[in-house]
Protein backbone atom coordinates (compact mmCIF):
# COMPACT_ATOMS: atom_id res chain seq x y z
CA UNK A 1 0.00 0.00 0.00
CA UNK A 2 1.25 3.47 -0.85
CA UNK A 3 2.09 5.79 1.98
CA UNK A 4 0.32 9.13 1.92
CA UNK A 5 1.47 12.53 3.14
CA UNK A 6 -0.53 14.23 5.89
CA UNK A 7 -0.59 17.76 7.26
CA UNK A 8 -3.11 19.47 9.47
CA UNK A 9 -4.32 22.89 8.35
CA UNK A 10 -5.56 25.30 10.98
CA UNK A 11 -7.19 28.66 10.64
CA UNK A 12 -9.55 30.85 12.56
CA UNK A 13 -13.18 30.68 11.50
CA UNK A 14 -14.35 34.09 10.39
CA UNK A 15 -12.75 37.16 11.93
CA UNK A 16 -10.93 35.95 15.03
CA UNK A 17 -13.34 33.07 15.57
CA UNK A 18 -12.45 29.62 16.90
CA UNK A 19 -9.64 27.56 15.42
CA UNK A 20 -10.70 25.03 12.76
CA UNK A 21 -8.56 21.97 11.95
CA UNK A 22 -8.73 20.24 8.55
CA UNK A 23 -6.51 17.26 7.68
CA UNK A 24 -4.74 17.59 4.31
CA UNK A 25 -3.85 14.32 2.54
CA UNK A 26 -1.34 14.43 -0.31
CA UNK A 27 -1.85 18.20 -0.49
CA UNK A 28 -5.66 18.12 -0.72
CA UNK A 29 -7.99 19.09 2.14
CA UNK A 30 -9.93 16.07 3.41
CA UNK A 31 -13.11 18.14 2.97
CA UNK A 32 -12.46 18.27 -0.80
CA UNK A 33 -11.51 14.59 -1.02
CA UNK A 34 -14.70 13.42 0.69
CA UNK A 35 -16.88 15.88 -1.26
CA UNK A 36 -15.47 14.53 -4.54
CA UNK A 37 -16.01 10.93 -3.43
CA UNK A 38 -19.60 11.46 -2.26
CA UNK A 39 -20.58 13.44 -5.37
CA UNK A 40 -19.02 10.85 -7.70
CA UNK A 41 -20.85 8.07 -5.81
CA UNK A 42 -24.18 9.86 -6.27
CA UNK A 43 -24.74 10.38 -2.55
CA UNK A 44 -27.30 12.97 -1.50
CA UNK A 45 -26.75 15.32 0.20
CA UNK A 46 -23.16 15.78 -0.91
CA UNK A 47 -20.79 18.67 -1.44
CA UNK A 48 -19.88 21.35 1.08
CA UNK A 49 -21.39 19.33 3.95
CA UNK A 50 -18.18 18.88 5.95
CA UNK A 51 -15.98 21.26 7.85
CA UNK A 52 -12.97 20.99 10.06
CA UNK A 53 -12.95 20.07 13.73
CA UNK A 54 -13.22 22.91 16.24
CA UNK A 55 -11.51 21.82 19.48
CA UNK A 56 -12.92 24.83 21.33
CA UNK A 57 -16.46 23.51 20.80
CA UNK A 58 -15.81 19.99 22.13
CA UNK A 59 -13.28 18.50 24.51
CA UNK A 60 -11.58 16.07 22.16
CA UNK A 61 -8.59 15.97 24.48
CA UNK A 62 -5.10 16.49 23.13
CA UNK A 63 -5.21 16.56 19.32
CA UNK A 64 -2.20 14.21 19.27
CA UNK A 65 -4.24 11.55 21.07
CA UNK A 66 -7.36 12.32 19.04
CA UNK A 67 -5.65 11.84 15.67
CA UNK A 68 -4.04 8.63 16.93
CA UNK A 69 -7.52 7.24 17.62
CA UNK A 70 -7.24 7.67 21.40
CA UNK A 71 -9.65 10.50 22.08
CA UNK A 72 -10.27 11.05 25.78
CA UNK A 73 -14.04 11.11 25.27
CA UNK A 74 -15.64 7.79 24.36
CA UNK A 75 -17.03 8.17 20.84
CA UNK A 76 -17.10 4.49 20.02
CA UNK A 77 -14.49 2.65 17.98
CA UNK A 78 -14.16 5.40 15.37
CA UNK A 79 -12.79 8.93 15.51
CA UNK A 80 -14.30 12.06 13.92
CA UNK A 81 -11.80 13.38 11.37
CA UNK A 82 -14.17 16.06 10.05
CA UNK A 83 -17.23 17.76 11.45
CA UNK A 84 -20.17 19.50 9.89
CA UNK A 85 -19.82 22.68 7.86
CA UNK A 86 -21.90 24.33 10.62
CA UNK A 87 -19.06 23.80 13.11
CA UNK A 88 -20.67 21.09 15.26
CA UNK A 89 -18.86 17.80 14.74
CA UNK A 90 -21.82 15.66 15.83
CA UNK A 91 -24.18 17.20 13.29
CA UNK A 92 -22.55 15.65 10.20
CA UNK A 93 -19.26 13.92 11.07
CA UNK A 94 -16.91 11.91 8.92
CA UNK A 95 -15.74 9.06 11.14
CA UNK A 96 -12.72 6.83 10.56
CA UNK A 97 -10.99 3.97 12.29
CA UNK A 98 -7.48 5.18 13.16
CA UNK A 99 -4.96 2.44 13.81
CA UNK A 100 -1.45 3.36 14.94
CA UNK A 101 1.56 1.07 15.12
CA UNK A 102 5.22 1.89 15.68
CA UNK A 103 5.70 2.34 11.92
CA UNK A 104 2.33 3.28 10.43
CA UNK A 105 -0.91 5.13 11.03
CA UNK A 106 -3.91 3.98 8.99
CA UNK A 107 -7.24 5.72 8.45
CA UNK A 108 -9.90 3.37 7.11
CA UNK A 109 -13.46 2.12 7.58
CA UNK A 110 -14.86 5.61 6.96
CA UNK A 111 -18.50 6.25 7.70
CA UNK A 112 -21.14 8.92 7.91
CA UNK A 113 -23.06 7.69 10.99
CA UNK A 114 -26.23 9.59 10.07
CA UNK A 115 -26.41 7.73 6.72
CA UNK A 116 -25.63 4.11 7.59
CA UNK A 117 -26.54 2.86 4.11
CA UNK A 118 -23.69 4.82 2.51
CA UNK A 119 -20.75 2.75 1.31
CA UNK A 120 -17.31 4.23 1.91
CA UNK A 121 -15.30 1.05 1.22
CA UNK A 122 -13.69 2.68 -1.85
CA UNK A 123 -12.66 5.80 0.13
CA UNK A 124 -9.19 5.21 1.47
CA UNK A 125 -7.63 3.52 3.22
CA UNK A 126 -5.00 6.16 3.87
CA UNK A 127 -1.75 4.88 5.31
CA UNK A 128 0.89 7.24 6.71
CA UNK A 129 4.46 6.63 7.80
CA UNK A 130 4.51 7.08 11.56
CA UNK A 131 7.43 9.53 11.91
CA UNK A 132 6.11 12.15 9.42
CA UNK A 133 2.63 11.67 10.91
CA UNK A 134 3.99 12.39 14.39
CA UNK A 135 5.80 15.44 13.00
CA UNK A 136 2.52 16.75 11.54
CA UNK A 137 0.80 16.19 14.89
CA UNK A 138 3.61 17.97 16.71
CA UNK A 139 3.29 20.96 14.37
CA UNK A 140 -0.46 21.03 15.03
CA UNK A 141 -0.03 20.68 18.79
CA UNK A 142 2.53 23.46 18.94
CA UNK A 143 0.10 25.86 17.27
CA UNK A 144 -3.13 24.92 19.01
CA UNK A 145 -1.71 24.15 22.43
CA UNK A 146 -1.69 27.81 23.37
CA UNK A 147 -4.61 28.77 21.14
CA UNK A 148 -7.44 26.51 22.33
CA UNK A 149 -9.49 27.22 25.40
CA UNK A 150 -10.06 23.66 26.60
CA UNK A 151 -12.48 24.60 29.36
CA UNK A 152 -15.56 24.85 27.18
CA UNK A 153 -17.79 21.87 26.50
Amino acid sequence: MTSHDIRFDWQHRGDGGPLVIVPRIDGAPLTELIDGFEIAAGMRPAGNAYGGLIPEFFRFGPMRDHFLGRSTNAMGPKTPVLGCACGEWGCWPLMARITATADLVTWDAFEQPHREARDYVAFGPFQFDRHPYDDALQALSSVIGSDVNDTRA
